[in-house]
């Protein structure tokens, strides 16, 4: 693949790990406590444990991808590295399923988690009105510039810190802090091993986004530098700040109460400052919500733009046209626009699923593709390489590899039927794949 030489190198470090931590905190911090002390059986060690667990796979991944985004620098993202990696239809398969399903799947999910704490002041009736409304006004300031979105992002990553830095203060300061919090690890009768399988489930939505950063490495201005501190700084912050707010949770409430609460950290929130605590904490969600939705449409548009400018989408020609402000208006407008639609169903945890399910085999593929770039390109200069290696990404494949079983097999008939629904969009782009290339070829022949 060709790099896209129209996009602007305009993006520095400060942006990139804003797209990062913007993209990951979103609402998994503020809702996830719930689902992971309900398997827990309301016990808070294994818990808080397996926050720290997720987090050191997770940057395990991230220190694997690194390496491959830097050695393909290239707008897309695993487009581009799959590509490479293995051959263009693979690259295509991963960019397609980015385009259709996950990215406007995180988009709309964020947008409806919005709109659920936006309803807490204008009424349930308005909800999909403004999650809707939400995406057509990130689509907006989008199509002004990518220094515009990657602005946006700045500014709302560190506006989402505050009211997070408000509940880890005011909670070790204020909480009680007489609740268990290591011990017991799980409750009577239940099994450590499938439990922590679960959590790792139900935590890596919480972590999904790292990746998004190598999306636009081909607008960074210096991506060699600057992609490895991005994805993994990052990782780390986030990792950080999951496992300090969760203790402050249970600094102030006891894990058998946050698992009987659909908005764990809103009754922390009017735990610590009463009635305008919980409006408090609805606007801090806004806001971290609307700065990673930002940045899944930042991303996600320049997937399709990637597809666009090798002539493998339908309706190439349009989605790889760039605005006075040379940004892909069209693609941006096609991502966010199959947001929208997903937004209509207002189902928050299904489209979060769906995002997941759709997303883990293209990264475990990337993962491998570490390794086999090492055999296949050994005299390939590395400025960044994967520490203790092979070590570090056997860790992400296994990680990988166990997401995708759990996801088809022990998740449930939900998840069987999403992860079903996803392959076979995935198939789908085969016969697509290949029906626009021909057409493509047979135009540059008749040129």
């Amino acid at each position: 693949m060709n790099e896209n030489k129209g996009l602007k190198k305009n993006l520095g470090v400060a942006t990139a790990m804003a797209t990062v931590v913007g993209c990951v905190i979103g609402s998994g911090v503020f809702f996830k406590p719930q689902a992971i002390y309900t398997v827990t059986g309301g016990a808070p060690g294994l818990g808080i444990l397996a926050w720290v667990i997720t987090g050191l796979a997770s940057i395990a991944a991230a220190l694997t991808f690194a390496e491959v985004a830097i050695m393909i620098p290239k707008t897309g993202g695993m487009v581009a590295y799959l590509e490479e990696i293995y051959s263009p239809i693979v690259g295509f398969l991963a960019g397609w399923i980015q385009t259709l399903v996950f990215y406007p799947a995180m988009i709309s999910a964020l947008a409806v988690a919005f709109a659920q704490q936006a309803a807490l002041f204008v009424g349930e009736s308005f909800m999909i009105p403004i999650a809707v409304g939400v995406i057509i006004l990130i689509i907006f300031l989008n199509s002004l510039g990518s220094s515009v979105g990657g602005g946006v992002q700045v500014i709302f990553t560190v506006c989402k810190l505050i009211p997070l830095l408000l509940l880890m203060v005011f909670g070790f300061l204020k909480g009680g802090g007489g609740n268990a919090i290591f011990t017991p690890m799980v409750g009577e009768g239940l099994n450590p091993a499938v439990v922590l399988g679960q959590l790792m489930v139900a935590i890596l939505f919480a972590f999904e986004g790292w990746t998004n950063v190598g999306a636009i490495a081909g607008e960074m201005k210096k991506p060699g530098r600057d992609l490895p501190i991005a994805i993994v700084g990052g990782v780390s912050v986030i990792m950080a700040v999951y496992f300090v707010i969760n203790i402050a949770y249970l600094w102030v409430l006891p894990a058998d109460q946050l698992a009987s609460l659909s908005a764990p950290a809103s009754a922390v929130a009017l735990e610590l400052f009463g009635e305008m605590g919980g409006k408090l904490v609805a606007v801090g969600i806004m806001i971290s919500v609307f700065g990673a939705c930002n940045g899944f449409v930042l991303s996600g548009s320049r997937v399709a733009y990637s597809l666009a400018a090798t002539k493998s989408l339908p309706f190439s020609d349009t989605l790889a046209v760039l605005n006075k402000a040379q940004v892909p208006v069209n693609s941006i407008i096609l991502v966010g626009g199959i947001g929208c639609i997903y937004a209509v169903s207002g189902r928050f945890n299904l489209l979060t699923d769906l995002a997941v399910i759709s997303s883990w085999m293209f990264y475990t593929l990337t993962f491998i593709g570490v390794m086999k770039l090492r055999r296949d390109w050994p005299d390939a200069v590395r400025t960044y390489k994967v520490p203790l290696y092979p070590v570090v990404p056997i860790i992400a494949i296994v990680s990988g590899i166990y997401v995708i079983i759990n996801q088809i097999f022990l998740a449930g008939i939900q998840s069987t039927l999403l992860s079903a629904g996803s392959i076979l969009v995935t198939l789908i782009g085969i016969p697509v794949y290949r029906n626009v290339r021909k057409r493509a070829v047979l135009q540059e022949k008749k040129r």
